[in-house]
This record gives C-alpha cells, sequence and structure tokens, in this order.
C-alpha cells in the first residue's frame, strides 16, 4: 500500500475543515443530478489534494463516485494516455514522450495548475551543523558518480557522520523534478540510497539517524516539523528557507514547483467530470489550505481556468 496512513489523515482532517467552511455556501444545487466515476490517478504528492477534494465533492453530490490511485506520475500518465482514467496527478509537466502516446491514443488534454510545492530537504533534528546546502553541495551527494558516504566528505568542517539518504523512488515525478533541477537531467541519481514512494518511510528514516538526509513535498515537513529540521537552500542568491511565500515568488530556487492535474477531452464530456474539474477550482483555495500545500497566486488561477475552459470548448463540453 503506498502512502495509506498519511493520505486518510490528510484526507480526513482536510474533508473536515473544508466542511465546515464551505457549509457557509450552501450545498451545489446540481448535486443530485450527477451520477457515475470520477477517475483519478497518478502523483502520490497531488493525491491528498485530489482525495480531499473528491471526498467534498461527493458530499454534494451523493451519487458521483470520485476514486483517487497513486501509481506516480509516470504511471499516472501510463493509464490517462490510453483512456483509463479522466484526470492525472502529476508533480511535474507531461513530458514529450508521454505526449505522444496521448496523441497516438488520441486522447487530448489539458494541463490545470492546482497548486504550488516547495520540495523540502529534511535532515535530522539532532543535526547541528548544516543549516543551508548549495545546489553543488546537494548535487555532490545525489549526483550517479557520488561516492560520498560521510558529511565531512560535503564540507570539512562538517562531521565525520554516517550520512543516511532517503528519497523518491523512481516512478514519483518528485524524483524526476529533484534529480532534473539538482543533477541537471532527469533520472539521474545515485542508486545507493533508500527510495520509497512513501514519504513516511522518509521521514521514520531520517527521523532514526543523526545523520539522516532526505526530501519531499513541503506539506511533508509541516506534517513532521516536530520531528525533522528543514535545511536553506542556496540556489545562487543565498539560502533561503521552504515557505509558502518564497514557493510564490520564486525565491525558493531550484526547488519551488507548480503541481498540475491533468484532465482529457473525454473525460470532460462527463458532466460528474467536468463539474468536478469546476470545483476543484471554483473551491482552491480552501482545498489548498486545508491539504496544506501552497496556494496559486490570482495570476496562475486565471491560466488554470482558462486552460479548463479551452478544453471543454475543444471537447464540447457544454
Amino acid at each position: 500500500m503506498i502512502k495509506r496512513t498519511r493520505v486518510h489523515l490528510t484526507a480526513a482532517s482536510a474533508v473536515a475543515a473544508l466542511t465546515l467552511a464551505l457549509s457557509a455556501c450552501g450545498a451545489d444545487p446540481e448535486g443530485p443530478s450527477l451520477s457515475g466515476p470520477v477517475v483519478i490517478d497518478g502523483s502520490s504528492t497531488v493525491e491528498p489534494l485530489s482525495a480531499a477534494a473528491g471526498e467534498l465533492f461527493m458530499q454534494d453530490h451523493k451519487d458521483v463516485q470520485v476514486t483517487v490511485g497513486t501509481s506516480g506520475t509516470g504511471g499516472g500518465f501510463k493509464k490517462f494516455c490510453v483512456g483509463e482514467t479522466d484526470i492525472s496527478n502529476a508533480s511535474r509537466p507531461i513530458k514529450d514522450a508521454e505526449k505522444q502516446i496521448c496523441t497516438d491514443k488520441n486522447v487530448q488534454f489539458s494541463e490545470l495548475h492546482v497548486a504550488n510545492d516547495a520540495l523540502t530537504v529534511v535532515v535530522n533534528k539532532a543535526n547541528t551543523w548544516v543549516n543551508c546546502l548549495t545546489v553543488a553541495q546537494l548535487k555532490k551527494i545525489w549526483e550517479p558518480s557520488s561516492t560520498v558516504k560521510s558529511w565531512n566528505e560535503v564540507d570539512p568542517s562538517f562531521p565525520n557522520e554516517p550520512l543516511n539518504l532517503y528519497g523518491a523512488g523512481p516512478d514519483s515525478g518528485t524524483f524526476d523534478y529533484f534529480t532534473g533541477v539538482i543533477n541537471g537531467k532527469e533520472g539521474d541519481s545515485r542508486k545507493d540510497y533508500n527510495p520509497t514512494e512513501d514519504d513516511n518511510i522518509t521521514v521514520q528514516g531520517v527521523a532514526g539517524a543523526k545523520g539522516g538526509l532526505g526530501y519531499f513535498g513541503f506539506s511533508y515537513f509541516e506534517e513532521n516539523e516536530a520531528k525533522l529540521k528543514a535545511v536553506q537552500i542556496d540556489g545562487g542568491n543565498g539560502c533561503v528557507a521552504p515557505s509558502v511565500k518564497a514557493a510564490q515568488d520564486g525565491t525558493y530556487k531550484p526547488l519551488a514547483r507548480p503541481l498540475f492535474i491533468y484532465v482529457s477531452d473525454t473525460g470532460v464530456k462527463k458532466a460528474q467530470v467536468e463539474k468536478f474539474a469546476e470545483f476543484y477550482i471554483d473551491r482552491n483555495d480552501t482545498i489548498v489550505e486545508a491539504a496544506k500545500f501552497v496556494p496559486l497566486t490570482d495570476a496562475q488561477k486565471d491560466k488554470t481556468r482558462a486552460a479548463l475552459a479551452d478544453l471543454k470548448a475543444k471537447a464540447g463540453a457544454k
């Protein structure tokens, strides 16, 4: 099972918060008229966001069944581009090769930016020697040819403490993004680390080893701040801590990233999928806040609404 403990807790807490927030707005008058499935798969990072949105949507639309799988961004696109899903969660943009598969299968889609994230590098709470790492130091640790096994090999001023590495597995969009911006090519990474699609394992591993280091989405750090220490990142303009503001204004370089859902043309022709996508955008601020992601800027919201409108027009959805 992938991330089930965290998913249930996050979805439940998000739904509780959102139910209170949305109750003041009144029930959706179109609720009773919608029915059928909304099938979603893909990024485990985006899953809690889509799961919370789905739970809330089903409260107003009792005959709609929203299901959210977590096969990773790449795994999600494999299903999406052959028409097995209506929506694909993604923690990175779709690749050209994936686009080609969609094209070959006559699947059109729109990319909807639904939240922001700040990939967070974390260390053990007992780590007193590092507060900031440069991109060059991260590359020295994570590049495919790296033989770094101790912190003093990263910087001579650091202690001779064994380096225990945890990170995303190769099917994860988080892995693709991190390796791309740190090592220069997506998928390029040393192999002798603890890869996982379950970020709770990274939390446990880093929290359990004084020399531990790992990376995952900002919301995971927020949930586990009592157990872990976030490292500031120097992308060339000084050390910057991961935060909502830094992710939105672009100063948290290069680990700030957008998060997406992809909606297919065949999906948006289904009334329940179309209304779910609209709900996702219309209530985005509250959903993103409850799920502890970084909200969209006004300009990003406008672009997302325009992308959905364009897909609906192309698909002939009403």
